[in-house]
């Protein structure tokens, strides 16, 4: 597809919400199930997400926690694949291109911003979860880290990373 397909093509997926899966891992079931409060992006595949994996309770959504967008360069009639068009992209928002998007240092603002709710919010309800995604997720992480916070990251399935925060005395 073209990039400006390419684009298209990522709001749909952003807006389409996501399918409830027969099976979800272990260790992040755990780590929902005992939370006090879930934060969530606002968009609706976050939102689904945090539903489907703790129903019972309403995620906080927010702008905040939305993913860090591509770039949008006008580069005609060349196709390539989604997968190929997100690692260029990505590859050149890394190297400071920041065309119709948020630069690496406003997401980096960002995140630090987020972190520091978290953080807050930590305090008060002891537990919480952020369902997000992946790279605004590492921006929050090294944040965190920053902040005194020691992470340790499990995968159970190439679709579900968890990484669990404690704040070191």
């Amino acid at each position: 597809m073209k990039c400006k397909e390419f684009k298209i093509w990522v709001g749909k997926y952003d807006n389409q919400g996501v399918f409830e899966e027969n099976f979800y891992p272990e260790d992040t079931l755990d780590r929902i199930a005992s939370a006090n409060i879930v934060f969530s992006s606002d968009l609706e595949r976050s939102i689904e997400s945090a539903r489907l994996l703790k129903p019972n309770l309403l995620a906080v959504s927010d702008p905040l926690f939305r993913e860090t967008e591509l770039p949008n360069p006008s580069v005609g009639s060349i196709k390539l694949s989604p997968s190929t068009w997100s690692l260029i992209l990505r590859c050149l928002w890394f190297l400071g291109y920041s065309r119709d998007c948020e630069s690496l240092k406003e997401a980096k603002d960002r995140a630090e911003k987020a972190s520091e709710l978290l953080a807050v919010y930590a305090e008060i309800h002891t537990s919480i979860v952020l369902v997000g995604h992946g790279f605004f997720n590492m921006l929050i992480a090294k944040e965190l880290q920053k902040m005194g916070w020691e992470g340790k990251k499990r995968s159970s399935s190439k679709h579900w990373n968890c990484t669990t925060y404690t704040l070191l005395n």
